[in-house]
């Protein structure tokens, strides 16, 4: 069973690839690093509550809409 990491991460990468970003240009648009970003979608980080906000506005959701999954 995929824990609550995981699958928030193939959430993100779900939108993030909806709106046609890559990981770089996700983390440029974000002003997260390319390689945390790479981390949180493969469920090795546990982003913080500051973060989720941060990558809500990124693909342009409300915090809520990123948590649906």
């Amino acid at each position: 069973m995929k824990n609550i990491l995981n699958k928030f991460g193939e959430n993100l990468k779900k939108l993030r690839k909806e709106r046609n970003l890559t990981q770089k240009e996700f983390a440029l648009k974000s002003g997260l690093h390319i390689n945390y970003i790479g981390m949180i979608e493969r469920g090795e980080r546990n982003p913080s509550l500051i973060n989720l906000e941060i990558i809500a506005q990124a693909l342009n959701i409300s915090l809520s809409d990123l948590m649906k999954f």
